[in-house]
């Protein structure tokens, strides 16, 4: 199964993506997940991206489509793959449907997770990190047992620069310029399956299921 889970940000593709990769063993593959591994460990691609990323500006799409086929050619992708953040535009749409032909593959679905702003302002806005081991906290939605404080390790809790709702607001504009068009893009081609993104993530992920079913 081969999908593009698409979102704004806070809508939950992340979560839902993992709980797919458990069920299925289907890989979820997110471009900047990828960009900043290759800057940690300083590979070519690393080289290349760094500097871009580090000034706050875009990846060329030719680099990002580069780095994408490559992934889909590795062994863990043979039973599927779960596109994460990718594509973000149109033309990045389009160069996507050109790399999966080249390669023999296809879409089977690209889920889109509907989730009104002011619950992804909420979301995000109240997330805190524990900047020693990565757990993530929401003050109200899953707060630390300890105000305030890491449960792993008591380290104090903080909120990320681009978790501010004035960030959040800025990212979310961008999105419905930049990638709620891909919504029609994959309608028209018999693709797109909308569900709510409000609710219990395990009810989120039984109705993604029931998408996926009538894929």
């Amino acid at each position: 199964m081969n999908l593009i889970l698409l979102g704004p940000p806070n809508a939950g593709k992340g979560t839902q993506a993992k709980k797919l990769y458990a069920d299925f063993s289907i890989p979820q593959i997110s471009t900047g997940d990828i960009l900043r591994k290759a800057v940690r460990e300083g590979t070519e691609l690393g080289k290349l991206a760094g500097p871009l990323m580090a000034a706050g500006s875009y990846v060329p799409d030719e680099l990002v489509i580069g780095i994408v086929e490559e992934r889909l050619k590795e062994a863990d992708c043979a039973k599927g793959f779960i596109l994460d953040g990718f594509p973000r535009t149109t033309p990045q749409a389009e160069a996507l449907e050109r790399m999966l032909a080249k390669l023999g593959k296809g879409l089977n679905a690209v889920v889109s997770l509907e989730v009104p702003h002011e619950t992804l302002i909420e979301r995000g806005s109240g997330r805190r990190s524990c900047p020693s081991c990565g757990s993530i906290y929401h003050v109200t939605q899953n707060p630390p047992k300890r105000a305030g404080l890491c449960d792993k390790d008591d380290t104090p809790i903080v909120q990320r620069e681009d978790d501010t709702p004035e960030v959040i607001e800025r990212r979310l504009k961008k999105y419905d310029t930049e990638t709620s068009p891909l919504k029609q893009f994959y309608a028209q081609r018999g693709l797109l399956k909308s569900i709510d993104g409000v609710g219990p993530p395990e009810g989120i992920y039984e109705e993604l299921k029931k998408a996926l079913g009538k894929a």
